[in-house]
């Protein structure tokens, strides 16, 4: 980048950080009243499982300690059980087990349905009119793979699209702002703007592309996402939390893998999500993820692609008429995410979004951001399609003088 150019990215950044501050400071009563406060933490319910010795006296008998068990150990000690010890602790420990990353697939998806059947129950005692009894229901409709689920502040939840087990490609979404136990599946909206319709859209997609490959999409809702425009969405406060539950959750899927698993999953994170998969990436293996994917992004909270780590890919794309193209590429006292992932100085694989409309549009069928994601989870690198313009080379790289 010229030294010209590297002034007028100052410039920019300095004018969009002012503007930022400027409409913060003018809606501090509002922005505050929507401070989220992130879970963090082992799962609830981690102290009787820690207080339980039922598998015998002594060190022995002792469950692993979700705070401190890596996923890896966790997959061990199960492995160590009969079928019969592994569905007590489900039983008697759900939202532990449920919660486990590591813990057999499986297993997961049964004490989720226990802990999402126990929470309906006392929330209609409760409220019988409560929303939640209806979004509870919901969740344990038949077919649904639960793969996480957390009640606390406003509900944290995982879902699977596929069987994990016999999956060949696996792809995870990590969704951005407003999304939480209570919306994650909405259909209100057009359909394919939720988490759960990306992961949906995607996952057909692959199958249209590959009809021979097995494949899974898991939407991770793992994270306290933020709510409208506020600090919360400017800063990284809420990502960082984020981060260990992310580095967590694709260790376990790591541990759990079946034999028939062609790669490591490819991860693709919207909005927000990036932030959050930014910060988490330098610290990912290369069993834990191959590409990495991120669209609608506000930046990574890297200057380069490079501060991501050699274990992934890197891919960027956004729509022309993506809004959050106006608060890309700054970082000014805490507010910003840096770098515009998709700017040719960043060194991302850049990629076409034509026809996608909007900040909720990437996944629309007909796109060509669906369609390059879902060759990018299969695999079929080669028939990518790079962002329009010139400089690009066949690998979506711009040559940079």
């Amino acid at each position: 980048m010229s030294h010209t150019s590297v002034g007028r990215h100052r410039a920019r950044s300095l004018i969009t950080a002012a503007l930022v501050v400027t409409v913060m400071a003018g809606t501090a009563g509002w922005t505050v009243a929507h401070e989220q406060q992130a879970v963090t933490g082992p799962p609830p319910g981690t102290a009787a499982w820690r207080a339980d010795h039922s598998l015998g006296p002594g060190a022995a008998g002792r469950l692993p300690d979700p705070a401190t068990a890596s996923p890896a150990e966790i997959a061990r000690f199960f492995a160590g059980l009969t079928a019969a010890q592994q569905r007590t602790l489900a039983l008697r420990h759900p939202l532990v087990v449920g919660n486990l990353d590591g813990a057999p697939v499986a297993l997961r998806y049964t004490a989720n349905a226990v802990a999402i059947r126990a929470e309906r129950a006392k929330e209609r005692a409760a409220d019988p009119e409560s929303p939640l009894v209806d979004r509870y229901t919901g969740l344990l409709a038949p077919g649904r793979r639960i793969l996480a689920f957390d009640p606390r502040g406003r509900g944290q939840v995982a879902e699977v699209y596929g069987h994990l087990t016999t999956a060949q490609r696996t792809a995870v979404l990590v969704p951005g702002s407003d999304t939480d136990l209570g919306n994650f599946d909405r259909t209100d909206h057009h359909p394919y703007g939720s988490a759960a319709g990306m992961a949906r859209s995607l996952r057909a997609e692959m199958a249209r592309e590959a009809p021979g490959v097995r494949t899974a999409v898991v939407v991770w809702v793992g994270y306290t996402t933020p709510l409208g425009l506020g600090p919360d969405a400017a800063t990284g406060r809420l990502a960082k939390a984020g981060v260990p539950r992310l580095d967590r959750f694709l260790a376990g899927l790591a541990a759990t893998a079946g034999e028939s698993a062609q790669a490591p999953p490819a991860v693709f994170c919207h909005s927000y999500g990036s932030v959050v998969c930014g910060l988490a990436a330098s610290g990912l293996g290369r069993a834990e993820i191959s590409d990495l994917v991120v669209f609608g992004s506000p930046g990574v909270r890297a200057d380069d692609a490079a501060e991501l780590g050699p274990a992934a890919r890197v891919w960027a794309t956004r729509d022309s008429s993506d809004w959050v193209r106006r608060v890309t590429g700054f970082d000014f006292l805490g507010l910003g995410h840096g770098q515009d992932p998709t700017d040719p100085s960043f060194g991302a694989r850049v990629l076409s979004a034509d026809r996608a409309h909007g900040h909720t549009g990437y996944f629309a069928p007909g796109t060509e951001s669906l369609r390059n994601f879902a060759r990018i989870a299969l695999g079929h690198f080669a028939a990518v399609h790079c962002a329009e313009g010139t400089g690009y080379d066949r690998d979506c790289r711009h040559g940079l003088a």
